[in-house]
């Protein structure tokens, strides 16, 4: 398995304690996240009908604004390891570094690859792929940006997993335009990331091959529960984004005195630059607080954004010690 967030069962080995002891910072997901509330037993107990699935489709549909097609997956990973079957094979161009995933299953499915450093590089590709903002470093760029990108590449895929609290980036409002793809992951801004829910949101062509590879009953019928309703709660949505500003400013004030340097982040996560990240995450697994490192750049410590005040205390606790 490559290298993810989440891998409690690493810090148990090497820190001790049971997974409930622990607070994870490796990954970019809520740690406050969307109140479920009951969830009816028709949910559990019966195939999802068509119009339940469309429910969940129009749901989407508000959340992020935009009229063009959707269809729902089990989570923006299932349709990264669908993306190849979107076209022939052929050259493929990644504004790198990014998500460690889209390599390997393009690589796997025969297309040549190639990570670049500036969207630029991308024209001319089959297929261009842009994590907005990015996953580690939060890198952002404007939507006229990209759009511009579109006449040079054979497809653009965006993929959108953080955009949630920053919905000026979107570009989900113009994606029934062809050749555009846009990426939304439910698991992450919602926390809820068990449910294994995302969306590809694109034209009617390119979604009309990812609902068919998909299958007819692409999620639970929980997830079709749970996300309908998630998803129309603008009030929830709204506060949630503004909590995650705040918050983000106050872990880059708290981590200041350890002498670490802001790379960047998106509004679940901030990544830094530390005089020794296997150091620091060590530090911080003694209080059984986990973290994330990346084995390509040593000084990179990502954190992910505490929950309740009790967990902000704790890690304001470790990180005086």
């Amino acid at each position: 398995m490559r290298e993810h967030g989440g891998n409690l069962d690493l810090a148990q080995q090497r820190f001790g304690g049971r997974a409930d002891d622990w607070i994870d910072l490796s990954t970019g997901i809520n740690r406050l996240p969307y109140p479920v509330g009951e969830i009816s037993a028709h949910h559990w107990q019966a195939l999802p009908s068509r119009s339940e699935i469309e429910a969940l489709h129009q749901a989407a549909r508000h959340a992020y604004r935009t009229s063009a097609p959707v269809v729902a997956m089990g989570g923006a990973q299932a349709a990264i390891q669908l993306l190849p079957q979107l076209a022939p094979r052929g050259r493929a161009c990644i504004l790198a570094p990014t998500y460690n995933e889209y390599v390997p299953v393009l690589s796997a499915a025969g297309w040549e690859v190639e990570e670049v450093r500036e969207p630029g590089a991308l024209a001319g590709a089959e297929l261009a792929i842009v994590v907005n903002p990015n996953n580690p470093d939060g890198r952002r760029h404007a939507p006229k940006d990209l759009l511009a990108l579109l006449p040079r590449v054979g497809r653009l895929v965006v993929d959108e997993s953080f955009v949630d609290a920053i919905p000026e980036l979107s570009l989900a409002s113009e994606a029934d335009r062809p050749g555009l793809l846009i990426l939304r992951s439910f698991g992450k801004f919602y926390g809820l990331a068990g449910l294994r829910l995302g969306f590809a949101i694109g034209h009617a062509a390119d979604i009309a091959k990812l609902a068919a590879a998909s299958g007819p009953w692409p999620v639970s019928g929980a997830a079709i529960a749970i996300g309908c309703r998630a998803l129309r709660d603008d009030s929830w949505a709204g506060a949630t984004s503004a909590r995650l500003v705040r918050d983000c400013a106050r872990l880059d004030d708290m981590v200041r005195s350890q002498g670490w340097r802001l790379v960047g982040g998106a509004p679940l996560f901030r990544l830094y630059e530390t005089p020794d990240a296997l150091a620091a995450q060590e530090k911080l697994a003694r209080g059984q607080i986990w973290s994330r490192v990346f084995a390509q750049n040593p000084a990179w410590l990502r954190l992910g954004l505490p929950g309740s005040e009790a967990e902000w205390l704790r890690l304001a606790k470790i990180l005086a010690r």
